[in-house]
This record gives C-alpha cells, sequence and structure tokens, in this order.
C-alpha cells in the first residue's frame, strides 16, 4: 500500500483548460489522460489524499464551459485506490460532501498539514501540502518559513505524486537546485 497526494483534477470543467493552459485539445482529453495518468500509479489498495477540486459539476443547462452534468461518483468509479478528500473551493456542488477542511499527518519523521489554499497553512507544522494555485508556483513557505507545496495536477504532470517524491524536490528547491516551479537552475 502506497500513499499518493494531488489535488486539482478538475474533472468535467471544460474552462479550467484555458484558464491554467492546460496542454488539453478537449475537455474528453483531459478527463482521459487525467485518469490515465491516475491509474497508471494508483493501485486499487493505495491511498490518495485529495487536497480539493475533484471534480466540477454544472446543473443542466447551465454556463457553457463550466463543469458537466456528471457526480463525483461517476468518476471515481473509473479510479483506483482510496480516497480521503480535503474540500476544496469547488467541491459544494460536486456531490463529495466532505466535512474535512485540513489534516494533520504524519510521514517519513514529519508533520505535515494537507489543506486546499496555501492561505490555510501552518506555522506548527515542518511542511504544508496544498492546492488551489494550479500553476501558479510549486514550492513556496509560510510567512514563518515553513515550506509549503502545491501538489496540484499542474505542476507535477497531471499526476500523483507520493511522499518520498515531494520530499526529494522539496529538498532540491531548499538547495537552490531548482526554482519555485520546479524548474532546473542554470
Amino acid at each position: 500500500m502506497t500513499n499518493y497526494f494531488s489535488s486539482d483534477y478538475h474533472l468535467g470543467h471544460d474552462n479550467i483548460r484555458g484558464y491554467c493552459k492546460r496542454p488539453f485539445d478537449s475537455l474528453y482529453y483531459m478527463n482521459s489522460t487525467i485518469i490515465k495518468n491516475h491509474n497508471e500509479r494508483v493501485k486499487p489498495t493505495d491511498t490518495v489524499f485529495f487536497l480539493g477540486d475533484f471534480c466540477f459539476r454544472n446543473t443542466k443547462g447551465g454556463k457553457l464551459g463550466e463543469g458537466e452534468i456528471s457526480k463525483a461518483e461517476e468518476y471515481l468509479s473509473q479510479l483506483n485506490g482510496r480516497f480521503v478528500f480535503i474540500g476544496g473551493n469547488h467541491d459544494d456542488n460536486n456531490s463529495l460532501n466532505t466535512p474535512i477542511i485540513g489534516a494533520l499527518l504524519h510521514f517519513g519523521g514529519k508533520s505535515i498539514w494537507c489543506c486546499h489554499r496555501p492561505t490555510d497553512a501552518e506555522e506548527f507544522v515542518d511542511l504544508n501540502l496544498c492546492g488551489h494555485v494550479h500553476e501558479k508556483f510549486k514550492f513556496g513557505k509560510t510567512p514563518g518559513g515553513v515550506p509549503i507545496v502545491n501538489v496540484g495536477v499542474d505542476v507535477w504532470n497531471f499526476r500523483p505524486i507520493k511522499i518520498d517524491e515531494i520530499l526529494n524536490e522539496l529538498q532540491k528547491w531548499e538547495k537552490g537546485k531548482i526554482d519555485e516551479f520546479g524548474k532546473v537552475k542554470e
């Protein structure tokens, strides 16, 4: 059993392709690529800590591009793993109904706070994991200097990631080998 982290799949949300410059020609291609990438990594017995904005559900006749009529269960039936959902700002209308707004975890000798928005990061932990910011950054810090890592799919090749991958990339960033977007510095 492996633990994975991710956020911001925005399944069914056509407009997210333009908002975040996602490299998909269609909503179908975006949804199918994210689902394929997810299932290539995650096995049915693995756990996925999902930090918000799983899918975007529209109402019939709703605003064009703002989501399909599909409910979260329709996407979940296509994905491997056991999910622990932390609510995101788009999860109120997609049938997830998660009451969890943050979670404190312990992995690899570190205390880790998981939340959707980086503005909800905490100072009392070793590491914060968040979503919400899409392509805006991969690494940052709280005002008190605690690292924040964006686990959103937009900065992790549209796939969930393991804690050791997060910690490895974070170490490179802290040593100045990569920038806040995860790109190698020259």
